[in-house]
Order: structure tokens, then C-alpha cells, then sequence
């Protein structure tokens, strides 16, 4: 898929599209399969393509996989899945490394071409690394990692910022069977641990420190109080960002040292295309995060099949995502899908306002970059501080934009293009999910020529079949309509189950629409098929791009001794897209509210992580339940976006007035929160 000159399957894919300009509403229909016929399509372009995978996915992923991958052993059936026992599998029988398709073909043809290009904290301190390079580097951390019992199918934590080496680390279980689980490394010591220990991990890979926006991060020092709780753990390979020493106990292992002693060859074991490649966890709308599981083929092809074709990567480009490696997309658009595709891959350390707010496109410019993939959330900080620190730098190297993480507002949207892209850059909003394991919805690819609307994302990727649901479990046909998103047909990059739960996943993804994988999202269907989505119809809110379940934030807090009831809901939010809005109930005789509040704000940055603090909270005699105990947060949700006119049917609440005195709290608050500024 990049150094075996793209594949005769991708080839002939990728040709196609860029042939014959076709009507983008036609091809939209074509999609989800309403009206069009495929029989109409031109061969090759987007709109035969689609039907083809809808309607005969082996006949569509079969020659792809064959080309595009390097297999040990050929695969006997290209797919068997039932969403209604939720079976999932592609390219049974055949037998592949992951890190070889990363690493070892590129090195073959091009050892000195550049993997990765590590943008440090402080810019200009830019490092690259060789195909040759990381590969030598992930062979020698394989070793280490056998040396030190690590083994086919045990399970990794690795809690480290974007850098060279966390890649290896990934690159490394993979080239050893071992499964690796990220950890980002924003989270506490007790969201560490958790993950931990539901993986049951026998190793954790971590640096003495970080850094990021000019700042220390104290990695080791959260993962020491982690391992206290992690009966699994045998060793902390601990590797060195900074020279400041750090304290190594018995557990702990100087990695680069160990790392120099080893061989830099170290021989890839074959995998079975169904084998885990990595957990990754994610919130759900139930406390407790769920391990889902990705595998290997499928997983790997998915990832790099988007990345060449959403993005319109070609050999040579410089693709930024500035993603971190501890969520979905820098696995599989930092990661993954690059290095399978022989590209370079930029791996940003930094924040986007440090050391001001020119840094992405300062950074564009030295770097020269092709692609660049952000969050709606830095684009939206970055709006505030005007255009002329845009301006200020060359960015004629862009040819596309993507956005990623939550829906982009039309603001945002149009600053993107007409700023930063000048107006001559292709701006692709891309919907997906760590469950979908690679992009789903998105405006490329599509026929030659064909229209973008801001804050879409418009036309599904090839295989991917959505279905609006209504209330009532039926699918709803047409356009101009609004559901429940659903995908009726399995892809290679989806996720196979959650570790350890496989009944969870059923009721999670399978079970409210027989048949169906549900997304958890609403969505819009306009009159020429094209997806707009609206927002999680169930608990869960999306803080800058991160997913969080309300259920962990109220969690956290009710340990609180004084808190003996709470209530979260996610708002909007001008820079985050989404924030928490925290409602508490304090015991009778609680004296300093203001001191509880900061302890609960403590609270949830120790047991999860700042980014999940409520941005609000508010202090209430009661929330409204129905008769059954049941909070109504529909009701809190209308009340702080001031939609009180529309509260819709209350006469389940088991006493409406207190709907009254929620509305004359938060009037108190909001007044005391205007003479304070």
C-alpha cells in the first residue's frame, strides 16, 4: 500500500476515483443505498465503488487486502460477521506482521526515507527518523521486552506523550505478538491503574518526565502510585525525556540501557489476521471504561486505506496529525495507517498556543506539510487569536485539512478553509470512532470535482453503510430526516469486542437495533444523502475531542462525604465544542460550599483527569426525578441552555416545582457569576 507501488487493487481504486466528475448528490444516494443504481455507475468511480462494497464486500476488500498487505500466509475467507452474535471476522486464515508492513518493506526499498519527523516541544528542535532507524529502535525494544518475559499475547500499558520511541513501543508489541494498551498520558494515577488492571498488563513503558507547552509532566511519579494497585505489573521500563533523575524502585528497568544491549534484529512472529493488536480504552455511558479490542488485518488495511484516500496522500507528502498517540486517531492516522503507507509522519509534542499562538503553522511552514489534521476544540482557540498569526507564515505546502474529535461548528469550519487553507485547500470533517477504528464519514473521497459543505461529513467510506433509525427501532428512507446513526454492515477496521465482556459489547453496539451497529450518534440526512452529525443521543459528552462518560464524572464525586447526590450533563461550549455542568446536592449541615466545590473539582482531576472537570457546578436542594428514582437530565440539559419554554412532558416528575427552584438557583448563580467578572 505505499512502497509496493499502492497494490493492483489500490491502484486501480485509487485511478478510478480520479477519473470521471460525477453529480456529488447522486453519488451520495448511491452510498447508502436508496435510490440509485449502481448498474448507472460509471466503473471505477466513487458511486460504482460504494455499491460494489455495500453489495459484495469480498468482491471489494478481497483483491485489496491480497495487494495491499505483506502476508505470511494467504488468507482462505475474506469475511464472516453477524451483528446478531456479534461475530466479526475478515481474512480468516491468512497470516501477517503488523511492524513488518510498517517497517520491513519500507526498509527494503528505501531504508534512509524519513518514518518520523518528532516536533519537540520547543520549536525548531525538530528530530527525524529513518525507516531504518525506527525499525533498528523497535527491534532492540522487542528484545528487551522478550528479554524481560514479555510473550506472544501479553498485554503492555504504555503511558508516554507523542515521541519516536512510544511509537516503537507500539510497533515493538506488535512485532512480538504482545498486545499493547496506550494510556494517555494526561490521566491520573487511578484512571492508570484501572486500565492496568482490566487489561492485566505485565509490563508498563514510561518516560522519567514530560514535556509539553514549556511544562514538566511527572510521568514516573503518577505511574509509581499507579503500580502500587497493579498486582500484574512485574517491570516499569522507564525511558528518559528530560536529565532530571527520577526515583527507580524494584520494579523499575533504565530502558534505554537494556535497550543498547540488545541486537537490533529481532524476528517478527507470524499473526493470525483475528489476533489482537492493541486495547484501547474509552468511556462509555456506564462508568467503567471499556477495552475494546482491535485486530490485525482488517484493523491495519482499514486504516491505511483512509489515510491514503480521505487525505489524498501521495508518496513524499508530510503528514501532520497532531492527534496524540494515546487516543484512536494517533493510532491509526499518527501510526498506523502512515507507516503502512510508507509515509512521513509528523508526532507533535506541543500544545497549539505554545510558545504563541502561531505554533501549527509556524510549524507547517519549516516542516513543509502536505496534510494537516486537527480538532475542531484547537481550532476554535486559535480563531479567537486572530488571523494575522496565520497570516504571518507560509502555508502554501497544505493541500488538505481535516478536522477530527466532535462535529465542527460553521465558524470554525469556514476560519479553516478560507484562512488557513486560503481557500485552495481541500477541508475533509471526518466522523468516526475508537469503535470504528479508522474514518467512516467523511467528504473524500468522492468523485473528481465534487461538492464540500462546511461541517459536514458528507459520504461514507467504501464498505460503510448508514441507516437512520427512528424512535421505534424502523428505519427512516429519504432525505431531509434525523435518526439514530446506525451501519448495517461490518467493516474491516471495527472493533472486534470489549476485553474480557463480550456481552457488554453486544448491549452496547448491537442490541438497541437488532442488526445494526449503533454509533451512539444522531445524524441528519439531507435531500442528497449526505450525513451531518448532530451529537451522543445517550450519556456521554465530548470534552475537546475527548469522550466521556457522565456516569464517571458524577462517580468521582459521590464519594464525596458531603455530596450525596449529583447529576452531569454536557453544554456547549464556545472553545471546547462540549463542557461538563456539574449539579450537586450537599448534606444539610455541609458549612463552606465554596471549599467543597474545589474538592470535588480535586476530585475528578485525581480519579480521571483535568480535562473532565466540570467546568460549572452548581449547588441544588434536589434534581428532578421521575416516581421511579429516575434523573431527568433532558430537563437540567433545556434549563442551562435556557430552552425553559420547551420542557416538554414533566408530569412524570415526582414533584415539578422543582423545576422552579433549579431555575432560581442557577439565576443566583448566574448573577453572581456576572458582578464577579
Amino acid at each position: 500500500m505505499a512502497a509496493r507501488g499502492l497494490g493492483r487493487g489500490l491502484g486501480l481504486l485509487v485511478r478510478g476515483l480520479c477519473g470521471r466528475p460525477g453529480r456529488a448528490g447522486r453519488a451520495g444516494r448511491a452510498a447508502r443505498g436508496l435510490s440509485a443504481s449502481p448498474a448507472a455507475a460509471q466503473p471505477g468511480s466513487y458511486e460504482a465503488r460504494s455499491a460494489l462494497a455495500a453489495r459484495e464486500p469480498a468482491a471489494f476488500w478481497g483483491p485489496l487486502a491480497r495487494d495491499a498487505l505483506v502476508w505470511d500466509a494467504p488468507y482462505h475467507t475474506v469475511w464472516d460477521c453477524d451483528f446478531g452474535s456479534g461475530r466479526i471476522g475478515w481474512f480468516l486464515g491468512g497470516r501477517l506482521n503488523v511492524s513488518v508492513n510498517c517497517l520491513d518493506q519500507h526498509v527494503q526499498k528505501s531504508p534512509e526515507s524519513v518514518a518520523l519527523i518528532w516536533e519537540r516541544d520547543e520549536p525548531g528542535t525538530e528530530v527525524r527518523i529513518t525507516y531504518r532507524e525506527l525499525l533498528e529502535t523497535t527491534c532492540r525494544l522487542a528484545n528487551t521486552l522478550k528479554r524481560h518475559g514479555i510473550r506472544r499475547g501479553d498485554r503492555v500499558a504504555i503511558y508516554m506523550p507523542v515521541s519516536p520511541l512510544a511509537v516503537a513501543a507500539m510497533l515493538a508489541c506488535a512485532r512480538i505478538g504482545a498486545v499493547h494498551t496506550v494510556v494517555f498520558a494526561g490521566f491520573s494515577a487511578e484512571s492508570l491503574a484501572g486500565r492496568i488492571n482490566d487489561a492485566k498488563c505485565k509490563v508498563v513503558i514510561t518516560f522519567n518526565q514530560g514535556l509539553r507547552g514549556g511544562r514538566v509532566v511527572e510521568l514516573k511519579k503518577i505511574v509509581d502510585e499507579a503500580v502500587k494497585h497493579c498486582p500484574t505489573v512485574q517491570h516499569v521500563l522507564v525511558a528518559h525525556r528530560t536529565d532530571n533523575k527520577v526515583h527507580m524502585g524494584h520494579l523499575d528497568i533504565p530502558l534505554e540501557q537494556e535497550m543498547a544491549k540488545e541486537d537490533p534484529v529481532c524476528a517478527p512472529e507470524s499473526m493470525g489476521s483475528e489476533d489482537m493488536l492493541f486495547l484501547l480504552y474509552t468511556s462509555g455511558s456506564t462508568g467503567t471504561p471499556k477495552g475494546l479490542v482491535h485486530t490485525q488485518a482488517g484493523y491495519l488495511l482499514y486504516a491505511a486505506l483512509t489515510h491514503k484516500l480521505v487525505f489524498d496522500y501521495r508518496p513524499g507528502d508530510v503528514f501532520g496529525c497532531v492527534a496524540d498517540i494515546g487516543w484512536i486517531t494517533g493510532h491509526s492516522y499518527v501510526v498506523y495507517g502512515p507507516l503502512c503507507n510508507g509515509a512521513t509522519s509528523v508526532l507533535f509534542e506541543s500544545t497549539p498556543v505554545y510558545p504563541d499562538a502561531g505554533r501549527y503553522w509556524e510549524m507547517v511552514q519549516r516542516l513543509k506539510i502536505n496534510q494537516f489534521y486537527g480538532a475542531p476544540t484547537a481550532v476554535r482557540l486559535l480563531l479567537k487569536y486572530g488571523d494575522s498569526w496565520v497570516k504571518k507564515y507560509d502555508r502554501s505546502s497544505l493541500r488538505t485539512l481535516g478536522s477530527v474529535g466532535e462535529p465542527i461548528n460553521f465558524e470554525a469550519w469556514e476560519w479553516l478553509h478560507k484562512v488557513v487553507g486560503d481557500g485552495r485547500c481541500t477541508l475533509v470533517d471526518t466522523w468516526w470512532q475508537t469503535e470504528t477504528g479508522g474514518i467512516c464519514i467523511a467528504p473524500r473521497p468522492s468523485e473528481e470535482g465534487a461538492e464540500i459543505l462546511p461541517g459536514m461529513a458528507m459520504r461514507p467510506f467504501f464498505g460503510i453503510v448508514p441507516v437512520l433509525m427512528d424512535e421505534k427501532g424502523k428505519v427512516v428512507e429519504g432525505g431531509n430526516i434525523s435518526g439514530a446513526l446506525c451501519l448495517s454492515q461490518a467493516w474491516p477496521g471495527m472493533a472486534r469486542t470489549i476485553y474480557g465482556d463480550h456481552q457488554r459489547f453486544m448491549e452496547a453496539y448491537f442490541k438497541p437495533y437488532p442488526g445494526h451497529y449503533f454509533t451512539g450518534d444522531g445524524a441528519y440526512r439531507t435531500e442528497d444523502g449526505y450525513y451531518q452529525i448532530t451529537g451522543r443521543m445517550d450519556d456521554v459528552i465530548n470534552i475537546s475531542g475527548h469522550r466521556l462518560g457522565t456516569a464517571e464524572i458524577e462517580d468521582a464525586m459521590a464519594n464525596h462525604p458531603a455530596v450525596p447526590e449529583t447529576a452531569v450533563i454536557g453544554y456547549p461550549h464556545d472553545i471546547k465544542g462540549e463542557g461538563a455542568f456539574a449539579f450537586i446536592v450537599l448534606k444539610d449541615n455541609t458549612g463552606d460550599t465554596d471549599a467543597v466545590v474545589k474538592e470535588l473539582k480535586s476530585a475528578v482531576a485525581t480519579k480521571i483527569a483535568k480535562y473532565a472537570v466540570p467546568d460549572q457546578i452548581l449547588v441544588v436542594k434536589r434534581l428532578p426525578k421521575t416516581r421511579s428514582g429516575k434523573v431527568m437530565r433532558r430537563l437540567l440539559r433545556k434549563i442551562i441552555t435556557g430552552r425553559t419554554q420547551d420542557l416538554g412532558d414533566i408530569t412524570t416528575l415526582e414533584d415539578p416545582s422543582v423545576i422552579t427552584e433549579i431555575l432560581s438557583a442557577y439565576q443566583k448563580y448566574k448573577d453572581k457569576q456576572a458582578s464577579s467578572q
